[in-house]
């Protein structure tokens, strides 16, 4: 028999966790919500420092890679996306940061009404319960999404903050209030020494609601529209299956399936591009351009000293003082496992004459190998990273094949916005000056990357940028959300997919415009406003 429901989700990530709490607290709509990974019961999940080992775990990971690029020096970059109930929220590293104010006004003056600042800030601040200091009216008291201070305090991380404070950026505790610029740890979505994913904040707590319906490991074949409506979805119960089973909504379908999946999906379907949908033999249910366009990217190049004086994360995480650290762990006092990759954050300009920052830093007492956050380094390190806040390099989402379960072609053009370079290379230079600051020469043994044997030369440093950049996990746009006269938007302001009824998309993949941020708390709030939007909607 096929089940049906008032409203069906696909995607419990960072989004749909939102929206599957805020449809079912109402006792008379039935929800039914799908993810394509299991549930959120792997202990690495919960544990803050696990990002490392998730990072190649391929049952809660999609395990993407982008295609080469001029930008990447013909490297395939991996692009890890969360697959369990949580999503990416379950994986990432529990850092909390909405972006700039400006980032939403110009959502608001590329023609998406209700999304500017103001109108966005309401929904931020009813997601959120702020732990620790915050400055008045930026912050929630009462939601379900705990952010928290770090609270681990590390002598390198302070003297990296000194040396920018030296340099001339201001300290900024709260980088989610009034304004962004300045230096200061982190925020992070944990509470005690456990993350707090979406699925944990919003999912798990209303779970047992009776007229809520969680499937897991449900692999989505495509939406089935008729007569330009959406009335079901088709899908796969586990990697194995073969036999398709069908769910119907009687009010909307709503795609929350994230960055990659969302455009995959509506491809699949039938939506998108008319000569991808040929190419690969699908029944064209709508032709709408601009699904899977529009992908953009924070693109990454970590810098490394070799530390002295001091013992780093690196040395703390093996042996011996592994099992000191993960006894204090369990015993509740601070220990690196209770750390994310990235402790300092750091928000300045890449030239003065540019009065809005467009260049991010973060510092943590750790390094990698090849700059891959997926292992550490045997000797003492630490990492500066840099990217450029709002990149203008954009790429692409497409379906390789008719196949669903066929890993979809992904090209973010990295680098390919001269105006993404110059800010890349501005930022590698002033990553440099503080990693050479007096504050960090305690500690500083020597540059290990890019080495003293590098110059200060534009190409030799953009030469640097392409050899080992890499994704800051930070995906979106590709479905973008604009006004109809933008023959590139898929949503409008309601989040409603031109062309099709019933039909929503929500989640990180709607975003016009990059924010100057991570995505998830941008994500979380769009779940916030994508379901006051349906809520408000008559049937």
């Amino acid at each position: 028999m096929n089940e049906q429901f008032d409203y069906v989700i696909i995607g419990a990530g960072s989004a749909g966790c939102v929206i599957a709490n805020r449809l079912s607290k109402n006792p008379n709509n039935n929800v039914c919500i799908l993810e394509a990974g299991p549930k959120d019961w792997s202990p690495l999940i919960h544990i803050p420092a696990g990002f490392m080992y998730n990072l190649r775990n391929k049952n809660l990971n999609w395990m993407y890679k982008s295609e080469p690029s001029w930008g990447t020096k013909g490297r395939n970059i991996d692009i890890p996306r969360g697959k369990t109930l949580g999503g990416s929220s379950s994986i990432n590293g529990v850092v909390f940061n909405r972006g700039q104010n400006m980032d939403f006004d110009v959502w608001s003056q590329k023609g998406n009404l209700g999304w500017s600042y103001n109108d966005i800030l309401p929904y931020f601040k009813s997601i959120e319960t702020k732990i620790g200091s915050a400055e008045e009216g930026y912050h929630g008291k009462s939601g379900e999404q705990l952010v928290t201070d770090l609270k681990w305090r590390d002598p390198l991380c302070d003297a990296f903050i000194q040396g920018a404070i030296d340099y001339g950026i201001p300290l900024n505790n709260d980088y989610n209030g009034k304004s962004q610029e300045g230096v200061s740890y982190v925020q992070r979505t944990t509470s005690g020494k456990f993350r707090r994913s979406s699925a944990r904040s919003f999912l798990n707590p209303v779970k047992k609601r009776k007229n809520l319906k969680i499937i897991t490991n449900a692999h989505v074949k495509k939406i089935i529209v008729n007569n330009k409506k959406a009335e079901g979805i088709e899908y796969f119960l586990g990697d194995n299956d073969r036999i398709s089973k069908n769910i119907f909504a009687t009010k909307e379908i709503i795609l929350s399936a994230g960055v990659i999946n969302s455009p995959q999906i509506l491809q699949l379907s039938g939506i998108g591009p008319l000569d991808l949908l040929k190419e690969h033999n699908i029944k064209v249910v709508h032709e709408l351009d601009g699904v899977g366009k529009n992908l953009r990217d924070h693109y990454n190049i970590r810098l490394t000293g070799r530390a002295k004086n001091i013992n780093t994360i690196n040395e703390k995480s093996r042996g011996l003082p592994l099992l000191k650290e993960i006894f204090k762990y369990f015993i509740n006092r601070e220990s690196i496992l209770n750390l994310g990759p990235t402790l300092v954050y750091c928000f300045w300009h890449s030239d003065e004459l540019i009065k809005n920052h467009d260049l991010q830093m973060t510092f943590t007492p750790a390094s990698y190998p090849e700059g891959n956050q997926a292992g550490l380094d045997t000797e003492p390190g630490f990492s500066i990273a840099v990217w450029q806040q709002r990149p203008e390099s954009s790429g692409f989402v497409k379906i390789r094949s008719d196949n669903p379960f066929d890993k979809p072609i992904i090209q973010p053009n990295y680098l390919s916005a001269p105006e993404d370079q110059k800010v890349c290379v501005a930022g590698i230079r002033l990553a440099r000056k503080l990693m050479h600051s007096s504050a960090l020469s305690k500690y500083l043994d020597y540059e290990l990357y890019p080495g003293k044997n590098i110059s200060d030369n534009y190409e030799e440093l953009l030469e640097i940028a392409r050899e080992r950049g890499l994704t800051c996990y930070h995906q979106m746009g590709t479905c973008k959300m604009g006004p109809k006269t933008d023959n590139t938007a898929v949503v409008d302001n309601r989040l409603k997919v031109y062309g099709i009824q019933n039909l929503r998309v929500v989640d990180a993949s709607i975003m016009p415009t990059m924010l100057s941020a991570n995505l998830n708390a941008g994500a979380i709030m769009i779940g916030e406003k994508g379901s006051d939007l349906i809520l408000k909607e008559k049937f």
